[in-house]
């Protein structure tokens, strides 16, 4: 009964994250709480099973149809690879409690500057080139990937804002190359995770399965409407990651 339990979790979850990142917020939550006495590492690494399947879907569907801008693409996955396997590690040996207690406030500032820029992301006009654009964006990826190997929720909603924001990207396009960062990301830790015994395969295949039926709903949903779509599901997922995280730090 947890496994199915756990799958529609996953299902649901791979679906928030194809639009606007943010799905372990249903995932992770689900498998601590149906399993409160098995090691954070090994649930983490379970998650990353899932989320690697239904990110590697969602990435190839938006390289179909959006165009990918590898100028600031491609030096943020390769940063967040690296930096997502030493938050992997990190993960193992330290706790992530100060992280925890520090993203509810994180996210907070991130909704209320979506909310008050009314045209955020709903034009694409990139805005770095050069140099620049790629210090911009092994920055992002490696501070980024660090989180997520060492804590994960909210990982693909961080990413849209600083291709949104940063790099001037409307919310579809910004979507496209976060998933392809968070491929990077997910693989990285699964890989350093499993090298130390850190996954349930069993468990993890069948979230992976779910997962990738969400993200085939997900990205063609975001795919059929656009950026204003995209726009209006990040900010209601962000929403939702602000309440959770801060329960989940202060409350419980």
């Amino acid at each position: 009964m947890e496994f199915v339990f756990l799958a529609a979790a996953a299902f649901l979850a791979g679906l928030i994250d194809a639009v606007a990142g943010g799905g372990g917020l249903v995932q992770v939550p689900a498998l601590f709480s149906t399993y409160p006495n098995m090691s954070p590492a090994t649930l983490i690494g379970t998650t990353k099973v899932a989320s690697l399947a239904g990110t590697s879907n969602a990435a190839l569907r938006y390289a179909r149809k959006v165009r990918i801008y590898w100028g600031a693409t491609g030096p943020a996955t390769l940063a967040a690879f690296i930096f997502s396997m030493a938050g992997a590690w990190t993960l193992t040996m330290i706790p992530a409690e100060p992280l925890r207690k520090a993203l509810p406030f994180v996210l907070l500032v991130l909704l209320a500057y979506t909310v008050a820029r009314k045209d955020l992301g709903t034009d694409h006009a990139p805005a770095l080139s050069g140099g620049r654009e790629r210090l911009a964006a092994l920055l992002a990826g490696a501070a980024i990937g660090f989180y997520d190997g060492v804590f994960g929720p909210g990982t693909g909603s961080f990413l849209m804002i600083v291709f949104v924001r940063v790099f001037g990207y409307d919310f579809l396009h910004a979507s496209a190359s976060a998933k392809i960062v968070n491929l990077a990301t997910n693989l990285a830790a699964l890989l350093l995770l499993a090298a130390k015994g850190h996954v349930w395969w069993q468990l993890g295949i069948v979230m992976a399965v779910a997962n990738v039926a969400g993200s085939q709903v997900g990205s063609k949903l975001a795919l059929r409407h656009g950026s204003r779509f995209v726009r209006k599901v990040f900010i209601a997922v962000v929403s939702a990651l602000i309440v959770k995280t801060a329960y989940d730090a202060f409350l419980r």
